[in-house]
């Protein structure tokens, strides 16, 4: 063999040896990975012209060395030999380099995946990945200190970056390799982040008008989705990472698997939300007339919350309350109003009195949906009404035309005894509120006023007697330990503040009840069996009259004579 080129590639040799003609000068390769550029590069490599091989084209002069069978079958130092020598050398040890190799490899396939180097350069990421974390965890043992936050960046997860690069069926391989491998949740969840920012679409309202666009949307979140660490209520995935994803999954028409993993993610970590997060689009699906917000989300996500289990709890902190138990400090009770859980709880309480006040807004809300989402909570999630009250008000501005039945039902969720004298003072001059509302919160006014001038305690304990306890100030939800001097001071500066406007709500109180009298006496005089028995009540007397003035016509004459001088003897005298 005198041609260089065919000495060094088998594919040539073979292709000629089955020619049956003795004088070929053209032969089809028209499949060698990489096109005509790749083939130009292993022809100069043939005739020992030096070629400079990058990371831009090891994975092409690889594909190609396979598909021409440059191999040491053929001749010694071939180009396959080449290029594994550089792979081994300088693409697998290093894991940025073996993604950008792995990213052009995404136009080598199927080959690249028939020669196993997609699945060797995946390996070598995963492995150089836990051998980086277990090294910088060697190191902070040694120095007894924990890095700088951005040494941590650097030294952990600053090649993850870069794996945005990738497509994502690439991804997803490398992402279940490195968990399988044991790479930490937190630096998986930064990874996911900063792929899921370059791969979705930033959502604009509720829907994906591209069907195309839509799909690709819809698939990359379900894979990412899928991906998540696994579900705790310490999770590392931040909460407004999780909100993203489901207003995604819900534009993109994503499974209702996929949702609830979402919902019940973001319901274990609920009291570290802010109202944004739950501030969710619903998918109109082309009606003009629904929703803003899907609320139906909020409420299984809520649900979720209230209904963990002793099992959604750490296993860290289960030890951290043995061990303050063991070394006889305080012990939370679980369900006190002291506990983490309660604390949590009146957290969630403000947040959703603060999405109630936002989704009032919306004319297109029913009733019955606004009125689920009001009687979520327990009673002891709210120590105040307040938020529930305003959030009520709003709904019924908005929804004027509402109907009597729905109207009560709505204001049945607030409990006038958990109102601040704010809005009790409010409340009583509403004309919004059903008559029976506020009857109900004079009627407690009054008592509570009657219970401060008597001494008998202060407004708090009036309304928040039966929760207000000692551990009330760890929890954030009471005013903390007062001194009996400043609780006097407190008393004696309410009760002239209330002297001052018992005088108007007694006055609103008779108001109220002559409405209700005047309303029960047009009840009477509008029924048929009161008219017809008032008609002939007035005839009957008529008659009597009557019957009264034949027989005694000159008795009365002579007494009503005698009366009259009677009357003007006094008179004169």
């Amino acid at each position: 063999m005198q041609f260089p080129l065919v000495s060094r590639s088998g594919r040539i040799r073979k292709l000629l040896m089955e020619s049956k003609d003795s004088k070929i000068s053209r032969l089809n390769l028209s499949g060698v990975p990489g096109g005509p550029h790749a083939f130009e590069q292993a022809a100069k490599f043939c005739y020992g012209v030096n070629i400079d091989i990058s990371l831009a084209n090891i994975a092409t002069l690889r594909c190609a060395a396979h598909f021409l069978e440059m191999n040491e079958e053929y001749s010694e130092k071939n180009l396959e030999s080449r290029t594994e020598a550089y792979l081994k050398d300088s693409i697998l040890p290093s894991i940025p380099n073996s993604i950008t190799v792995l990213h052009h490899c995404q136009n080598l396939i199927p080959i690249s995946e028939d020669i196993n180097l997609v699945n060797r350069i995946i390996n070598g990421i995963a492995n150089n990945a836990c051998k980086e974390q277990l090294t910088s965890g060697l190191s902070k043992l040694e120095h007894n200190f924990p890095p700088k936050p951005a040494e941590t960046e650097i030294n952990s997860d600053w090649w993850g970056k870069s794996l945005a690069l990738l497509n994502l069926d690439f991804f997803q391989r490398v992402l279940s390799a490195v968990k399988t491998k044991g790479l930490k949740q937190d630096i998986i969840s930064r990874i996911l982040i900063n792929y899921a920012q370059n791969a979705l679409v930033p959502v604009k309202g509720s829907t994906i008008s591209d069907l195309d666009m839509q799909k690709k949307q819809r698939v990359t979140v379900e894979t990412i989705v899928s991906l998540l660490p696994t579900q705790s209520r310490k999770s590392s995935v931040p909460i407004a990472f999780l909100s993203s994803l489901l207003k995604s999954t819900i534009a993109a028409g994503g499974s209702t698997s996929c949702r609830c993993d979402l919902e019940r993610r973001i319901g274990l970590q609920l009291d570290q939300a802010i109202l944004e997060d739950i501030l969710i689009p619903v998918n109109p699906h082309g009606n003009n007339h629904s929703p803003l917000y899907d609320t139906d989300s909020v409420v299984r996500i809520f649900s979720m919350f209230l209904n963990l289990d002793e099992d959604d709890v750490d296993d860290d902190e289960e030890d951290n309350r043995r061990m303050r138990n063991d070394e006889g400090e305080m012990v939370y009770d679980f369900d006190s109003p002291g506990s983490p859980k309660q604390s949590s709880i009146i957290k969630v309480s403000k947040l959703l009195d603060n999405y109630l006040a936002e989704v009032a807004l919306d004319s297109n809300l029913s009733p019955s949906k606004f009125t689920a989402l009001s009687e979520l909570l327990p009673d002891h999630a709210r120590v105040v009404q307040d938020g529930l009250y305003r959030a009520v008000d709003i709904f019924l501005k908005v929804h004027p035309n509402m109907k009597d039945s729905e109207r009560y039902r709505l204001c049945k969720t607030i409990d006038c005894q958990k109102l601040t004298q704010e809005a009790c003072s409010h409340a009583a001059q509403n004309e919004r509120l059903p008559v029976q509302m506020a009857v109900q919160v004079l009627y407690f006014e009054q008592i509570r006023l009657r219970n401060a001038m008597n001494g008998v305690g202060g407004h708090n304990q009036f309304f928040f007697g039966s929760i207000n306890g000692p551990n009330r100030a760890g929890s954030g939800a009471g005013s903390g330990c007062i001194s009996p001097r400043d609780n006097y001071a407190s008393v004696r500066r309410e009760n002239r503040e209330l002297k001052l406007e018992v005088a108007r709500m007694r006055m609103r109180l008779t108001d109220l009840e002559k409405d209700h009298v005047t309303m029960k006496q047009d009840l009477v005089r509008s029924h048929p069996a009161n008219r017809l028995f008032k008609s002939f009540t007035k005839k009957l007397s008529k008659l009597n009259l009557l019957f009264r003035f034949k027989d005694g016509g000159s008795k009365a004459n002579s007494e009503s004579k005698l009366l009259f001088q009677k009357r003007r003897r006094h008179s004169v005298s």
